[in-house]
């Protein structure tokens, strides 16, 4: 097993970095320390940055303790819903049923095992569909409250549709007097938006909350190279950003293996057996189906700076404006973004890929697959070294967007640019309430910022500010 210590101020820690015990039977020999010591230090990925869903969480399960309620709970793969879903509801008895993709008849056998060992309740006879499942338990949650979480809620689309139609049924009949708090969790966010905002479903406007959740935030990505890689770098915290993505399970992985500098991320993401590179694949294709393959193209295209509709159509020969509208408000994989003051119906648009690893994956994992398959790893490194330093300047100007919509002073932040992608101006966050507006330009060297060029290029807009008060200001790799 391993034994994961948390780096402390312990007066007997020595160690800047995280290290691990690796032991079959926990045996202490290196150390002078007791043994309940130790273990008191032991460290297990905590659970971070979770608060508000966790409180959130835990009000629907409070009010479900008079009245059924339903909670849909989305987010992409990796992101931490089970995880969160187990920590609030860790203080009391559960069932956890996760749909896999298996004969229905096979998942009620499993789910009424739980039942059983779980509720402690007789089931007699076989059950061999979900409705009569679910039914059972809305009758237990007559005399009992009972948390039942199902995870993986959209697979059932695959192995019976009529469970939809069914639930929906049982649901309307018995919500008002039982006492179930249901969490129906996915990771397909097409397939659960179509089930639960798609007014010809049958649980179209059941659910009484819904839940997106959301990678980590970039005060918990900074704050956790701190505390597991003090002597991190700028560069290194830049890079954690873009390759974690804010994602649990990547920051996870870098975590524990104690890998948090820019060299070490890189050589855990791209060796023979990285869970990375396949990562892509394993997150999209089934949100994508067979259309696939045109999805890859334009996000391949789209991480290698061709961000607009024009330039992606001239390349592919093709319309894709249903492309790119379902990437946008169905799989939430993209966002159109206009100029700051933009007129409604502007055709000065940008698309941009939202999820920071993704972005990384498809401009150099997926577009250099070749490379991949032969396993030619130091050539990729390389490559991504070369490039580094002009590919991570939109993730630096993300980075400080991200961390001016954290502090709470401004009541709108965006980008400007003209016709062509001209004129551009980095950052504009604006305060309307206190009439300032501040006017940021980003770059990896302070050395190469002209107040009176960024100075310039905001004259277009000083009109739409009478009266405010402007600021102007270069963040730089080094205020990171």
């Amino acid at each position: 097993m391993t034994y994961r210590w948390k780096r402390t101020k312990h007066p007997l820690s020595t160690e800047p970095r995280s290290f691990e015990v690796k032991a079959s039977i926990f045996i202490v020999t290196t150390v002078t320390v007791t043994a309940v010591t130790i273990i008191s230090y032991l460290y297990s990925m905590k659970f971070i940055n979770r608060e508000k869903e966790l409180e959130f969480l835990a009000q629907i399960k409070k009010t479900s303790r008079q009245s059924s309620k339903m909670t849909v709970l989305v987010g992409r793969r990796r992101i931490g819903k089970t995880r969160l879903i187990r920590e609030s509801l860790q203080d009391e008895p559960y069932l956890y049923f996760f749909v896999a993709r298996k004969e229905e008849r096979l998942l009620c056998e499993e789910y009424v095992d739980q039942i059983r060992d779980t509720l402690g309740i007789p089931v007699y006879g076989e059950i061999r569909q979900f409705k009569d499942v679910f039914g059972l338990l809305l009758d237990y949650a007559k005399e009992h409250t009972l948390s039942l979480v199902i995870d993986e809620f959209q697979e059932f689309a695959r192995i019976n549709p009529a469970v939809f139609s069914d639930m929906q049924s049982a649901w309307d009949s018995h919500k008002d007097h039982t006492r179930m708090n249901l969490v129906l969790s996915g990771s397909v966010q097409a397939m659960m938006k179509k089930i639960f905002e798609d007014n010809r479903e049958p649980l179209f406007g059941r659910a009484n909350e819904r839940l997106y959740i959301r990678p980590f935030s970039v005060d918990v990505l900074k704050d956790t190279i701190a505390e597991f890689y003090p002597k991190y770098s700028p560069e290194d915290l830049l890079a954690f950003y873009i390759f974690s993505g804010g994602v649990p399970k990547y920051v996870e992985q870098f975590v524990d293996k104690a890998l948090l500098s820019f060299d070490e991320m890189l050589e855990e993401i791209l060796r023979d057996n990285s869970i990375f590179l396949e990562e892509g694949k394993n997150v999209l294709i089934e949100e994508f189906g067979k259309d696939y393959t045109t999805y890859f193209s334009i996000l391949s295209l789209l991480a290698a700076s061709k961000t607009s509709r024009g330039e992606i159509e001239s390349i592919l020969q093709k319309n894709i404006g249903g492309y790119l509208s379902r990437l946008e408000k169905d799989y939430q994989i993209i966002q159109k973004k206009l100029p700051i003051f933009s007129k409604p119906g502007s055709r000065n648009i940008k698309y941009a890929i939202e999820d920071n690893f993704l972005h990384f994956w498809f401009r150099f994992i997926y577009k250099n697959r070749g490379t991949v398959e032969i396993g030619n790893f130091n050539y990729l490194k390389a490559l991504v070294k070369r490039d580094f330093a002009t590919y991570s300047g939109r993730f630096l100007e993300k980075y400080f967007t991200e961390k001016l919509a954290l502090s709470g002073e401004w009541s709108e932040i965006g980008s400007y640019w003209e016709k062509g992608f001209k004129n551009e101006i980095d950052i504009i966050a604006i305060n309307r309430m206190e009439k300032r507006a501040l006017f940021v330009e980003v770059k990896r060297k302070e050395s190469q910022y002209s107040e009176g060029l960024l100075r310039s290029k905001s004259i277009p807009l000083l009109k739409k500010l009478g009266g405010f008060q402007c600021e102007y200001q270069c963040l730089s790799l080094k205020d990171l």
